[in-house]
């Protein structure tokens, strides 16, 4: 019988800062499922990365199986020089390597993210919003973090989006948590 035991890595190996003299922020598409071994590569080499999970549980017919999976299916936020993403591509995980037009918004979206998870936050994948009124929360377990909200009238629920993968995730607030921002 054969026992397979899910892959565990942390989340973030370095830092959330800007990318200084030769590095860069990359956004790398892998194969699919292959975030975590791309991250296990990049541990083993020094080469910093930020990989978002989410808790998930599986229930087979006698047991009940809690893993993790990425919160960005086949995405992976990665810095690193132009001679580490040469030795990235030949792993096999890559699939490609998005442009980021703007690296600082990015950055921003992705330490919201991790504060929300350092604060406690179960994350559920939400559509992506168009347009929307930003918010930032006030009070509560995730005092501080800023999204958006579809309606400032009915808010159940604040939205964190990563623009350039135009995908989100969301996070469960009362309306007197919040406040609008200008």
């Amino acid at each position: 019988m054969a026992t397979h035991k899910p892959v565990e890595v942390q989340e973030l190996f370095g830092d959330l800062d800007p990318a200084e003299r030769e590095q860069k922020w990359f956004v790398v598409r892998t194969k699919p499922r292959r975030e975590k071994k791309l991250a296990e590569y990049s541990l083993r080499h020094k080469i910093n990365y930020y990989l978002p999970q989410k808790d998930s549980v599986r229930i087979y017919k006698y047991r009940k199986v809690k893993f993790t999976k990425p919160l960005f299916s086949g995405y992976i936020f990665i810095r690193c020089t132009l001679k580490q993403r040469d030795t990235l591509i030949i792993t096999g995980h890559t699939a490609y390597f998005l442009h980021i037009p703007d690296e600082k918004e990015l950055l921003e979206e992705l330490i919201q993210i991790y504060s929300g998870k350092q604060k406690g936050a179960e994350f559920k994948e939400t559509r992506f919003l168009e347009k929307g009124i930003r918010v930032k929360i006030i009070s509560g377990p995730f005092q501080d973090l800023t999204g958006v909200v579809e309606n400032q009238n009915d808010v159940k629920e604040v939205i964190l989006q990563i623009n350039l993968l135009r995908q989100a995730v969301s996070v469960s607030v009362s309306s007197d948590q919040v406040k609008v921002l200008k």
